[in-house]
């Protein structure tokens, strides 16, 4: 069984929003920091957000191109990472991934994918009109 899975996805039109959730299968989830990222056509994937682990007291981190406009958040009772996406815009169609942080408690995250070790398959975000 795949460890994290994400669904959420959907075609959307500019201004809306969307809610991605990404679901962790296994215990010790608010152990662990989780990130979401994306990959457009064509581009490579870049990291959008992460969460950090109960001991970061869930800090979280944004790229400045989705700052103030995606929100995320995690349940630990649910086992599960949330993005919300608000105000989309035809630059954020893309894959999106959600990812298990290497790192936990008091390490600043910057995004790059070699901080993560396990990924979902993807979900794709589509804004278009």
């Amino acid at each position: 069984q795949e460890l994290l899975r994400e669904s959420g996805g959907a075609l959307v039109q500019p201004g809306e929003s969307l809610k991605l959730s990404c679901v962790y299968h296994d215990v010790n989830f608010r152990n662990h920091a989780i990130g979401w990222f994306r990959q457009a056509p064509s581009k490579e994937r870049e990291g959008v957000s992460a969460i950090g682990d109960s001991l970061a007291g869930e800090k979280t981190y944004y790229a400045d191109s989705v700052k103030g406009r995606f929100t995320i958040s995690r349940d630990n009772a649910k086992n599960t990472a949330y993005l919300q996406l608000n105000d989309l815009k035809p630059e954020d169609t893309a894959v999106y991934y959600c990812a298990r942080g290497v790192w936990g408690g008091v390490y600043d995250y910057r995004l790059t994918e070699d901080e993560f070790d396990y990924w979902g398959q993807g979900t794709q975000v589509t804004v278009s009109s």
